[in-house]
């Protein structure tokens, strides 16, 4: 898919409530294969509905059913070739066939701690499956096998249809949260305000909401051939910001006196101006695609950056001797260089 594709209303409007369509295809997709299994009549016709649920039940974005359903094919395949060995074993001594599933089971174990535990784990569990079939009944494990592969197709074949993307999800919510930090960053430094505002709790839940989109990373990054590097790089900064907003509230409110002071600093009430249209930009290119508007804004950024060095030797030379004056210089200097990186990132994403 295109990074860079613009989301289109109808899009907004079902990842907004994604589980829900989640649950309706894992619904339809359950009914259909029990008619398939019926009318086809398959024999141990519950593997493929139990593998259906087991490969779509807890991910729905393609980035992720794909690779979990190539993994249970895998480790069928294995679980299977090492059951059937273990059944014909039996016919002939069943210590040997129990010391052959022993080392089955400690092959799932030891690669149970590798890169591919899934897999791992279906070694096992699909040779529990075959050695469960009565002694020598090739049939029977044989058909248990075929069934698990043809659910895991199944799945494969149901989430491929209008396949939901965890990084159409991914974007949204970036976007989603650029917008929630512009509306506190206006928050925390209105003019108009003569206390303090409470937003302790909002800039926690926006640090919970940014943890949380750590699981579309990879399959985001398998959708699209993003470098990981690159959305993590963009969660990492963002989370950043919040911690340096919430330190910049705190000096901007630290004194009366100091408060006064940066209100009537022309290059601080144009460092936040800055911010706000720096915001609206990555927000825009995470919605549109469009990268035109944060290369305009990039252009002003650094400009602000060099003011804001500036403003940084007169603090330091004591033109400007209040600590949270100086605090809160060295914390707009710092936010206004993460947007800058952060407006890199997005754009080598969107670019990719």
């Amino acid at each position: 898919m295109r990074p860079d594709k613009p989301l289109t209303p109808f899009e907004l409007r079902v990842y907004g409530h994604y589980k829900v369509v989640h649950g309706c295809r894992i619904a339809l997709a359950f009914v259909l294969t029990f008619l398939l299994v019926r009318l086809l009549d398959v024999p141990e016709g519950t593997w493929p509905l139990i593998t259906l649920v087991v490969v779509m039940g807890p991910i729905s974005f393609w980035g992720n059913v794909v690779p979990r359903a190539l993994q249970r094919i895998g480790g069928t395949i294995t679980g299977a070739a090492i059951g059937l060995v273990a059944l014909k074993l039996e016919l002939w001594s069943l210590p040997l066939m129990l010391l052959w599933c022993a080392l089955g089971i400690f092959l799932c174990g030891y690669l149970a701690q590798g890169k591919r535990p899934y897999q791992a784990l279906l070694i096992g569990i699909t040779l529990s499956v075959v050695v469960g079939a009565p002694p020598g009944d090739m049939e029977t494990a044989l058909w248990r096998s075929g069934d698990v592969i043809f659910g895991s197709l199944l799945a494969m074949l149901f989430t491929s249809i209008w396949p939901q993307r965890a990084f159409i999800l991914w974007r949204i919510k970036m976007a989603a949260f650029i917008s929630d930090f512009d509306r506190l960053h206006h928050a925390g430094f209105s003019p108009n305000l003569l206390e303090r505002p409470h937003l302790e709790t909002p800039l926690r839940t926006m640090l919970g909401n940014m943890e949380k989109l750590r699981t579309l990373v990879v399959p985001a990054s398998k959708e699209t051939r993003i470098p990981k590097s690159i959305l993590d790089g963009i969660q990492t900064v963002a989370r950043n910001m919040v911690c340096t907003l919430e330190l910049q509230i705190n000096a901007w409110w630290a004194s009366r006196e100091s408060h006064f002071l940066m209100i009537n600093a022309v290059t601080l009430r144009e460092t936040q101006r800055m911010t706000h249209r720096m915001l609206a930009a990555i927000e825009l290119a995470l919605h549109d695609g469009n990268l035109n508007a944060i290369q305009h804004a990039s252009v002003r950024q650094a400009e602000i950056v060099d003011e804001l060095r500036r403003l940084m030797k007169e603090t330091s030379a004591g033109k400007m001797h209040e600590a949270p004056v100086y605090g809160y210089v060295w914390l707009s200097l710092e936010l206004a260089q993460q947007l800058e990186l952060l407006s890199q990132l997005v754009s080598r994403a969107l670019r990719k």
